[in-house]
């Protein structure tokens, strides 16, 4: 026995010194393992709500559009609410009545019955925001539902008039206005079209309440859980083997060579351990050098670990994860924060950081350990949502533009071309005329632009030649070109496949990129234009490229903004139009620019199917 504890000295350790060892480091385990995942969940959460209200707004705004400006009844906002509901992760997009009655639904079957789905509807005001809860499917399975008060005309408003209605179906139809015709507003079965009180509502009157729910897939939220669950947990039984295998080296310290083995054998352990974690990790000795550095850190903060490990840890590491060595030692628990930190890369990492002191059974000092995950995708994720809530908010705004602007410019320009014909005369008054007309065009191109912008995009997909299509868009921009002085390059292996797109919209999105480069060249260069196949990745990448004055790094990210122009007489709508056509394509966008050297963007356009492009 004697030589066994010889040879594995760890076995003479009391199983009590092991157990309270595990007794004071489960706190911090527990506390770090929890904190996290409950951060996680409560992001995923707000996501989730964020997504789900981004597209009610959005259908909102396209049946607002629909039924103030071009009459819609239940049958056209049947078939917008199937369109919509065709986005993934959308388990059911249901519109009920006031008794719970599905008046339209995702699924045409459910319309009549009564929806799952049980709420306090009279504590739902129209100007109230989306409400969220967790439902049990029929069929088995969770989903996360997001309702409120429908509201497809803005509060204060009333309807268009039974006959306004009537006409512009009849129109619609090719009959006569004044046909003797029964009333309109007759759905399915006989029954009254729901929206008819809407569109017919006098002024003053009581608008019928209305419901909408979205069920959105958990699965997403379900699998982010459980990754946020097993990181919490690896990163939590990191911190807590790491000390513990400090506190038995403390415990193995019985002579000198036993003591430096023992130590030897939990470094190794430590090391692989630490290697191993998803997370970066960096701790610091007693004199505050680097001892421990994963791969993980080295790709997070970008220096390699033979440049890091025993320099000092406040020399090498982000004055921002430093600095929280202070609060922890005077608050003497563990902390942790989202910081925003300055590396070499001239850039912003944002950091999600625990951090906390290490100390021995004699109080004595060990250092501190750090550990940290990127936070980049989470931000990226958080910004689309964002750009879709504002993207939602400009169809209401388009819609509003549309009903209440284009009618009065008409009047307008039908004046103008009025007194320019009475006043043929007066060469003042004519050139004064023309202005005003002038003027009313191009506010209206640019409600148009809005219109086209915030419309839901319908594609014409077919299998294009890449090479044809870029011959044939680099033809209409030739003449700008030369009389710019500005040469035109273009690469176009033979061979390529076809790709489905629509050739009409990609057309669009190459002549912007095109324009948009020679604006950028005043004195002259060289536009290039190049084709080519990744079959890897089933890519086709088209890269529009100049060499004028690019792109301040500071605009870069707010480039595909609606309204964000650096020209005098833009109207900061074309490369939002043209991101927006690229994401109809499931394609992405790729920019390089460099102020004073020229700008690169790359269209990707991956081999799809033609129905993916209508899911």
């Amino acid at each position: 026995m004697a030589n066994t504890y010889k040879k594995y000295p760890w076995l003479a350790l009391s199983p009590w010194a092991i157990l309270g060892s595990l007794v004071l480091l489960a706190p911090i385990a527990f506390f770090l393992a929890t904190s996290s995942i409950n951060k996680d969940k409560e992001n995923m959460t707000r996501l989730l709500v964020e997504k789900g209200a981004a597209l009610i707004r959005s259908f909102e705004a396209g049946a607002r559009t629909g039924m103030m400006g071009m009459g819609w009844g239940g049958v056209q906002i049947q078939r917008l609410l199937v369109e919509t509901a065709r986005q993934p992760d959308i388990l059911y997009l249901v519109l009920t009545d006031e008794s719970g009655i599905a008046v339209a639904h995702s699924d045409p079957v459910q319309i009549g019955n009564k929806h799952q789905t049980t709420i306090a509807k009279s504590s739902l005001k129209p100007s109230e925001g989306v409400r969220w809860h967790q439902v049990q499917m029929e069929k088995g399975g969770f989903a996360f539902e997001v309702y409120k008060r429908f509201t497809p005309i803005a509060a204060g408003k009333p309807g268009r008039g039974r006959m306004h209605h009537r006409n512009m179906m009849m129109s619609r139809r090719g009959l006569p206005k004044d046909s003797n015709l029964p009333s309109l507003g007759i759905g399915r079965g006989g029954q009254q079209d729901w929206c008819l009180p809407y569109l017919n509502r006098a002024e003053g009157e009581t608008r019928p309440a209305h419901y909408i729910f979205v069920g959105l897939d958990m699965g997403a939220l379900e699998s982010a859980m459980v990754e946020a669950r097993r990181h919490a947990i690896v990163m939590s039984a990191g911190v807590l083997l790491v000390a513990f295998a400090g506190m038995v080296s403390l415990f193995l310290a019985q002579g000198y060579k036993l003591t430096r083995r023992s130590l030897a054998k939990v470094r190794a352990f430590s090391d692989q351990l630490v290697d191993s974690l998803p997370m970066g990790l960096v701790a610091s000795d007693e004199d505050g050098r680097v001892a421990a550095y994963n791969e993980t850190a080295e790709a997070i903060l970008g220096f390699p670990a033979h440049q890091v490990l025993g320099k000092t840890a406040e020399r090498v590491l982000p004055p921002e994860l430093w600095n929280l060595t202070e609060r922890v030692v005077r608050g003497g628990t563990v902390i942790e924060e989202d910081l925003e930190c300055e590396t070499d890369r001239d850039r912003a990492l944002p950091l999600r950081v625990s951090a906390a002191s290490l100390y021995g059974e004699d109080d004595s000092f060990w250092g501190h350990v750090f550990i940290f995950r990127d936070l980049t995708e989470v931000r990226r994720l958080q910004q689309e949502v964002e750009r879709s809530r504002r993207l939602a908010a400009l169809g209401s705004l388009a819609a509003g533009v549309a009903h209440e602007i284009r009618n009065p410019l008409s009047s307008v320009k039908g004046f103008a071309t009025y007194f320019k014909e009475k006043f043929k005369d007066d060469p003042q008054d004519q050139d004064t005329a023309k202005a005003m007309i002038q003027e009313v065009e191009r506010l209206d191109r640019v409600i148009g632009q809005l219109l086209e912008f915030a419309r839901p995009s319908t594609l014409k997909i077919k299998p294009v030649q890449v090479a044809d299509l870029v011959q044939h868009s680099l033809k209409l921009v030739e003449g700008d070109a030369r009389t710019r002085g500005i040469k035109i390059k273009s690469e176009v292996p033979s061979g390529l496949p076809d790709v489905l797109m629509d050739v009409d919209r990609m057309s669009q999105v190459l002549l912007n990129l095109y324009l948009n480069s020679i604006q950028a060249m005043d004195k002259g260069g060289t536009l290039e234009v190049k084709v080519s196949r990744d079959e890897g990745r089933k890519v086709t990448k088209i890269i529009v490229a100049d060499n004028g004055q690019g792109i301040d790094p500071a605009d870069l990210e707010r480039i595909f903004d609606p309204y964000f122009t650096t020209k005098p007489g833009g109207t900061g709508l074309g490369l939002a139009i043209v991101h927006k056509i690229m994401e109809a394509h499931r394609g992405d966008m790729k920019v390089k620019s460099k102020p004073g050297t020229g700008t690169s963007m790359a269209l990707l356009l991956p081999d799809t199917k033609e129905e993916d492009h209508h899911g």
